[in-house]
């Protein structure tokens, strides 16, 4: 048991001392440099929204305020809740009627994610609007999203001449037990999955974005072929940002902790909702990685807890090398602490939250176990109102 304890420390060890994978604290949106300067290009903001209503009234006025934006589409995907009349009476209040335009989204054709024929519906509604239509950039914001006041600003510097797009991980809400519980675990994830150091980097193959906050130049977006190229797609802003790399584009991704996500997901079943969705289709649907993906979890996440527990066990009752167990799987949660530290303070939590993740990451494993059995047994999840995760479009 002491070597399998040691082994996995070592594996700590190293994944610590991996930059690439490391936490990257110099990759975060800086604020505004100020109005002077060149002039910054204009810019429209695509905003996709089902059932809204609720969240539009905080992340509709933090775009109306944007002073960068030349206008603002929203795409009204099938609401019921009163999501088109929220955005009307906000928009009537700002005095911004001509900058903004409600289109509502002819149902999604066969093949195509309903998320991503919204998009593609609200990108199609420029033709029709001439000085929109020429604004070189596309801000795709989420409806849950809300802005600090020089979000768009500092998006555009940022791309500046360097980037063809520019996503930022917003900051998720974590006021609920769960959301604290799983929510930091879930940004080191994708961290892990998508190191944001490589994502930046010319010489290498690793391209994601993070979908709720995106600038893409629009003749980068056409190169790549639009969102026809990724109609079905699950994980549209992953896909999407591959489809702008693939066609020579530069990315960047960081994050900012003004830009946040007000998505609420109060009880375990929302967020267990919110990762069944994508979780199979990010490891392809296929049973080996899934198997991969378990097995590893179980070994380098959630083991060292049991290891710690079972040598403590056997050091009170005197077996030999328990010691070296308990000492092994000791540092090792110290070092998962450590690894999970920063997301945990990104999101304004406390030290206590940072040792949490064998727990978080043996319920992320459940529900990757409960994504594929969804999948196989032709159930898959219901998300916003559409069944996903089936591997075929939404319906």
């Amino acid at each position: 048991m002491e070597l399998f304890a040691l082994v996995v420390c070592l594996f700590w060890v190293v994944l610590i001392f991996d930059r690439s994978r490391a936490w990257p604290h110099e990759l975060r949106l800086t604020s505004s440099r100020g109005a002077e300067g060149r002039a910054l290009d204009g810019v429209v903001a695509v905003v996709p929204a089902r059932n809204e209503a609720q969240a539009l009234r905080r992340s509709l006025p933090s775009l109306l305020a944007q002073e960068e934006l030349a206008g603002i589409v929203l795409v009204d995907d099938a609401s019921d809740d009163g999501t088109a009349e929220v955005a009307r009476e906000l928009v009537a209040a700002s005095g911004r009627d001509d900058s903004f335009r409600l289109v509502p989204a002819r149902p999604a054709p066969t093949g195509w994610a309903g998320k991503v024929w919204a998009l593609s519906e609200g990108i199609g509604a420029l033709d029709d609007d001439p000085r929109l239509d020429a604004c070189p950039w596309l801000l795709l914001s989420d409806a849950d999203i809300e802005h600090r006041p020089d979000s768009v600003r500092s998006l555009l510097e940022q791309a500046a001449d360097r980037f063809d797009l520019v996503s930022v991980m917003a900051r998720l809400r974590t006021r609920s037990f769960w959301e604290r519980l799983l929510i930091p675990t879930f940004v080191y994830f994708f961290q892990l999955l998508y190191p944001f150091r490589k994502v930046v980097r010319t010489d290498s193959e690793v391209a994601a974005a993070a979908g709720g906050c995106v600038l893409v130049r629009r003749e980068s977006l056409a190169a790549a072929g639009g969102y026809a190229e990724i109609a079905g797609a699950v994980i549209d802003d992953v896909a999407l940002a591959r489809r702008i790399a693939a066609a020579g584009g530069r990315l960047w991704l960081g994050f900012d902790r003004g830009i946040r996500s007000l998505r609420p997901y109060p009880r375990l079943a929302d967020l267990w909702r919110m990762v069944s969705r994508s979780a199979y289709d990010q490891l392809s649907y296929r049973l080996d990685l899934l198997f991969v993906v378990v097995v590893g979890v179980g070994v380098f996440f959630v083991a060292p807890a049991i290891l710690l527990a079972a040598g403590g066990v056997a050091l009170a009752h005197g077996q030999p090398g328990s010691g070296w167990t308990t000492l092994w799987a000791s540092i090792t949660l110290l070092l998962q602490a450590l690894a999970l530290r920063p997301a945990v303070r990104h999101h304004g939590l406390g030290w206590p939250w940072s040792g949490v993740l064998p727990v978080s990451s043996l319920l992320f494993g459940a529900m990757t176990v409960s994504s594929a059995w969804a999948h196989h047994s032709g159930r898959g999840v219901l998300w916003r109102g559409r069944k996903v995760g089936t591997g075929a479009s939404e319906e």
